[in-house]
């Protein structure tokens, strides 16, 4: 009997300590990746962020840093407690930031996903991927931010890993930047080739089409899946499913449903999980795998032990996706 009321009372004061955890949360932080300049980002984001507060009771401060790093490192520290990233940066916040995926983008036209590009300027004389496999020594190039998915890790394992290609070798200079920059970059004929997405192309398509025309798309990739938003596994629960009944519910009247048009042209948002992650964590593995078959300096024995070991994630992965 005495057994039983304690373990009463041990769960009645768990219950009360994450009430008090809940009513403590006055404010909480939303990152946003740097894909553009902050200006732009604050009008996509903030008409957004304030009706989340008003939903969950819990204000919302929309928290952007020049590079995915920044906001990984932020919501490490709990400096951020909620965040929208790519898939790639996704998979560091929630290996290192004590994140978990909880939405998913959903596109405004259906899509389950969008594509990651190489571009040029059509004065560029460039006109097939191959000339840029062949004579990247002659290019500049563009590449996005080391952590953006269709910026850096799509690009670099599909057009360079598989023809045993290194970008930071290959080209005669390689500049960083993100989507905005690296288009305006190949605009401006400040590069030869960068890589760019389908949600840039379609932003320029309906606000500068004159601009969109002087581009050249190169190489197209397969489907990414959508962005998901990420927080921090130890908030409260109740807190955490008001923030993913707001965001999946999101979007059901003319005003949110501009809103959303505007975030990158968004119907709202569906659940998800961190099972989202698990093609683009085999896309890494893929990449390490390829490295280090190629790597000269490496030993047999090295060599064969590091891709046992690749392997044996990979399959752990697989049997995840089943």
């Amino acid at each position: 009997m005495l057994r039983n009321l304690k373990t009463l009372l041990a769960a009645a004061a768990v219950v009360l300590g994450l009430n008090v955890q809940a009513q403590e949360i006055k404010e909480l932080n939303f990152g946003i990746i740097a894909t553009e300049k902050a200006g732009a980002l604050k009008q996509m984001w903030e008409p957004f962020l304030e009706d989340m507060s008003k939903a969950i009771g819990v204000k919302v401060n929309g928290f952007y840093a020049t590079d995915y790093a920044g906001i990984i490192e932020a919501q490490r520290f709990n400096k951020v407690q909620i965040a929208w990233y790519g898939n790639k940066s996704a998979i560091e916040a929630v290996d290192r930031a004590n994140g978990e995926v909880f939405v998913q983008f959903v596109d405004l036209d259906g899509t389950p996903g969008y594509y990651s590009y190489l571009i040029t300027h059509k004065d560029s004389g460039i006109t097939s991927l191959d000339q840029v496999l062949k004579n990247g020594k002659d290019m500049s190039f563009g590449i996005g931010d080391p952590s953006s998915t269709s910026g850096t890790l799509v690009p670099t394992y599909y057009v360079f890993t598989l023809n045993n290609l290194d970008p930071k070798t290959h080209f005669k200079v390689v500049r960083s930047a993100n989507h905005e920059g690296n288009f305006l970059a190949v605009l401006n004929k400040q590069v030869d080739v960068a890589t760019s997405n389908s949600e840039m192309t379609q932003k320029m398509k309906e606000k500068a089409p004159e601009k969109l025309e002087q581009i050249r798309i190169l190489w197209t990739s397969p489907l990414i899946p959508r962005d998901p938003l990420v927080y921090r596994k130890d908030l409260p629960a109740d807190l955490k499913k008001k923030i993913q009944d707001f965001c999946v519910n999101y979007g059901k009247n003319e005003r949110e449903k501009e809103i959303l048009k505007n975030m990158y042209r968004l119907a709202g948002f569906k659940a998800s999980t961190d099972a989202q992650l698990l093609p683009i964590r085999q896309l890494e593995l893929f990449k390490d795998r390829k490295k280090f078959e190629n790597d000269a300096n490496m030993s047999e024995a090295d060599k064969k032990a590091k891709l046992a070991e690749i392997d044996a994630k990979l399959a752990e992965l697989a049997k995840q996706m089943k």
